[in-house]
C-alpha cells in the first residue's frame, strides 16, 4: 500500500523510479497507491501532467503484470463544493484470481476486470465514497480541498475498506505553538473522527479498513520548543501597527548569545537539522501525540523512518528539510484493530510486514510517500466468508 503527495514539475522521473524500485522489492499482488493535492497546488496549471503521469503509471514495464486497474482521480478543480484533489490508484497482479470491488449503491461486490479510469466528477460512480469536509470546519480557509475517498474490495474472502484520507494543516506555526495540544490538531481530530463514524456508520456491513494519506499530524509544537529550546532565552517582535506577535526568537543564554529558533507564521527556523534525522527522528516521537485520542480505534505500526515533511523541493537536497515547518510525521498509514489481526498473522517470523518510506536521500517533492507492504495470511477473512457470499473463491 503507498500513498504521495505530487508535486508535477521536474519530479516526475525521479518519483516513478523510486515508486518501481519499491514496487519490484515487494512484488505486490495487490496495490494501492493514494495520492493527494494531484497536480500539485497550481492544478489548473498542472493536469496536463496528471494524465501524463497515469499513462506513464498504467503503461510502464514495471507494471506490465498488473493486468487490471482502477484509477480514480478527483480532477474536476472547478467545483468549489466537491473538489478534493485526491487520488486513488488500485493495480491487481495477473495472478491474482477473483477480486471484487464493493458497489455502495447496488450493495454489492463486481468482479474486477480490465483497466478502467475514473475522473473529473467522481460522484457519480458507485464504486465509492467520496466527501469533502464542511467548510466551517477549517473557516481560515477559504477554500480547503480536504476529504476522503472510500473503496471497499474483497481478496479471498476477505473484505476490507481503503481510505485515502487528507486532513488539515497547520496554517500559522505562532498559533500552533500557543497551546498543547494545538488548536489545528483539534481540527484533524474532530475530521478523522468524522471519518471514522462514516465507515463504521448502519449503511454497510462492518470490515476491517485501512486509512492512509496526509494526515497532517503534527509534533506538540510547544513541547518541542521548550525541549529544543530549553536553556534559551525568548524576544517576541511585534507589527508595529496592530501590536500583533509575528516573530519568536529564541537565543542561547551564553555563547554569544547565538540564535537556536526562529518562529514566524511560516518559518521553523532551528539551527540544527540533525536533530530530526539523526536515528529517524527518533527523540522526537514522544512529541507525536496526535494519535494517541484514536487508540482504541487506530493501529499503527512501530515508525522507524524520519519526519515524512517538509522536504526542500530542490532537486539536489534529497535530505535537507525547509525551514518552513516543524518537521513531523504528517504521511501515515493506519488501520483498524481487525486490519491488524489481518496482517500480523504470519506462519513464520521473516519480515512480511515493513512500514517505511520512499526516497529517502532524492527529491520526491514536500512530502516522502510513505509505504506499508505486507502479506494477507491464508485464510485470515475465513470466519466472515460466508458473510460474503458474493466474493468466497469460485
Amino acid at each position: 500500500i503507498l500513498y504521495f503527495l505530487f508535486q508535477p514539475e521536474n519530479l516526475q522521473k525521479n518519483w516513478l523510479r523510486e515508486f518501481y524500485q519499491v514496487v519490484h522489492a515487494h512484488k505486490p499482488h495487490f496495490m494501492a497507491l493514494h495520492c493527494q493535492e494531484f497536480g500539485g497546488k497550481n492544478y489548473e496549471a498542472s493536469m496536463s501532467h496528471v494524465d501524463k503521469f497515469v499513462k506513464e503509471l498504467l503503461s510502464s514495464d514495471a507494471m506490465k503484470d498488473y493486468n487490471r486497474a482502477r484509477v480514480y482521480l478527483d480532477e474536476n478543480y472547478k467545483s468549489q463544493e466537491h473538489f478534493t484533489a485526491l487520488g486513488s490508484f488500485y493495480f491487481l497482479h495477473e495472478s491474482l484470481k477473483n477480486i471484487y470491488q464493493f458497489d455502495f449503491k447496488a450493495k454489492k461486490y463486481k468482479k474486477v476486470t480490465g483497466k478502467e479510469i475514473y475522473s473529473d466528477t467522481l460522484e457519480s460512480t458507485p464504486m465509492l465514497e467520496k466527501e469533502k469536509f464542511p467548510q466551517d470546519y477549517f473557516p481560515e480557509c477559504k477554500w480547503s480541498r480536504k476529504g476522503f475517498i472510500r473503496t471497499r474490495w474483497c481478496i479471498t474472502d476477505c473484505a476490507f475498506d481503503l481510505v485515502n484520507i487528507h486532513l488539515f494543516h497547520d496554517a500559522s506555526n505562532l498559533i500552533a505553538w500557543e497551546t498543547s495540544p494545538s488548536v489545528y490538531s483539534g481540527i484533524r481530530h474532530k475530521a478523522l473522527g468524522y471519518v471514522l463514524d462514516r465507515i463504521i456508520d448502519q449503511r454497510f456491513e462492518k470490515v476491517s479498513y485501512f486509512v492512509f494519506g496526509d494526515f497532517n499530524f503534527r509534533l506538540d509544537a510547544k513541547a518541542v520548543v521548550e525541549t529544543l529550546c530549553a536553556k534559551a532565552t525568548m524576544q517576541t517582535i511585534r507589527a508595529a501597527d496592530t501590536n500583533e506577535v509575528v516573530k519568536l526568537i529564541f537565543r542561547e543564554s551564553d555563547n554569544d548569545r547565538k540564535v537556536m529558533l526562529q518562529l514566524e507564521k511560516k518559518l521553523f527556523d532551528y539551527f540544527n537539522q540533525d536533530v530530526f534525522r539523526d536515528n529517524n527522528g527518533t527523540a522526537l516521537l514522544e512529541f507525536d501525540r496526535e494519535l494517541s485520542v484514536f487508540k482504541d480505534r487506530l493501529y499503527e505500526l512501530d515508525i522507524s523512518f524520519p519526519p515524512s515533511y517538509p522536504y526542500s523541493e530542490d532537486s539536489s537536497q534529497g535530505k535537507q528539510y525547509m525551514n518552513t515547518r516543524c518537521p513531523a510525521w504528517c504521511d501515515r498509514i493506519l488501520m483498524s484493530h481487525s486490519a491488524k489481526e489481518l496482517i500480523l498473522k504470519s506462519e513464520n517470523d521473516e519480515k512480511i510486514v515493513i512500514y517505511d518510506h520512499i526516497g529517502p536521500n532524492v527529491c520526491m517533492g514536500d512530502h516522502k510517500p510513505v509505504f506499508l507492504s505486507f502479506r494477507i495470511a491464508a485464510g485470515a477473512g475465513k470466519p466472515i466468508a460466508n458473510v460474503h457470499k458474493c466474493c468466497v473463491v469460485q
